[in-house]
């Protein structure tokens, strides 16, 4: 109590100023219309403002929830496209009448940690082990091309992305389907560069790369990047291709993790030939 004693005191006058402040505000509120019209629109204004922040807030919490919601309802989409299946002639099954069965699953994760302007940069998502998560799968934005998981704890991933040196994954012009290798030569994050796709086959500017499906961590089709620039290799017979990222990694909040239903059938069927 002495302390707040002693806090008055030494606030006295102010304290007495802002009561007299807003003793006249009032009295001119009280007998004079213009006045206190004038009083009442600032006040309105204020209360308008506070309410416009308040339900600004509300609505970025809101739209976090939207975003969770649509990112699962893109999943399950994704998971119902031709790229996610795997077709059989049905004369081949005779107890099973169905003609597809489904190679690509899709979990939904959040980029918890990102890194865009290193020579080695990497990406942490909010999925793990527990959540079906496991080394090797593969990792697409709803842009496009992102990375390759590359370890799991119980509750969360590692992500070596497009922007790292050590970063191969094999793509295709989408009109031409000729195959080639991104890679990531360290000078932007917005740019890739493809190689080994053959001077011989057609290109030009804008056209599209897409995953070409030779790496079975990736559905065929995903968007990788869109041609930006095209020089020759001289003596090699191939082409030095500039792409614009599809991915804007500085922007990166969500993702899909892809897990291959046939990764391990497949895995184990490449050593035997490597054997």
């Amino acid at each position: 109590m002495y302390r707040l004693f002693k806090i008055l005191r030494r606030f006295d006058y102010v304290l007495v100023f802002l009561l007299l402040v807003g003793i006249s505000v009032l009295l001119i509120k009280e007998n004079s219309y213009y006045q206190q019209s004038k009083i009442v629109n600032w006040s309105n204004r204020m209360a308008g403002g506070i309410y416009s922040i308040s339900a600004s807030a509300k609505e970025y919490v809101g739209l976090r929830h939207e975003n969770e919601m649509l990112m699962a309802e893109n999943a399950a989409l994704r998971q119902q496209i031709a790229a996610s299946y795997i077709h059989y002639d049905s004369k081949h099954f005779e107890y099973n009448d169905t003609v597809y069965q489904q190679i690509y699953h899709y979990i939904t994760a959040h980029v918890i940690k990102n890194s865009w302007d290193k020579p080695r940069n990497y990406l942490m998502l909010n999925k793990g082990l527990r959540h079906g998560v496991r080394p090797d799968m593969a990792v697409i934005s709803p842009q496009g091309l992102v990375g390759i998981i590359t370890d799991a704890s119980d509750n969360f991933s590692v992500v070596i992305p497009v922007l790292h040196p050590e970063s191969r994954n094999s793509v295709m012009l989408k009109s031409t389907k000729s195959c080639g290798t991104l890679i990531w030569e360290g000078d932007n994050f917005c740019y890739g560069t493809v190689l080994d796709i053959p001077t011989t086959h057609p290109l030009k500017t804008g056209d599209t790369i897409v995953t070409s499906g030779q790496d079975p961590a990736f559905p065929v089709g995903i968007a990788a990047g869109y041609i930006d620039e095209v020089s020759n290799v001289p003596g090699s017979g191939f082409y030095h291709i500039r792409i614009r990222l599809a991915t804007e990694f500085n922007k990166l909040e969500q993702v899909y993790i892809v897990h291959n239903s046939f990764a391990a059938e497949q895995e184990e069927l490449d050593q035997r030939q490597e054997e």
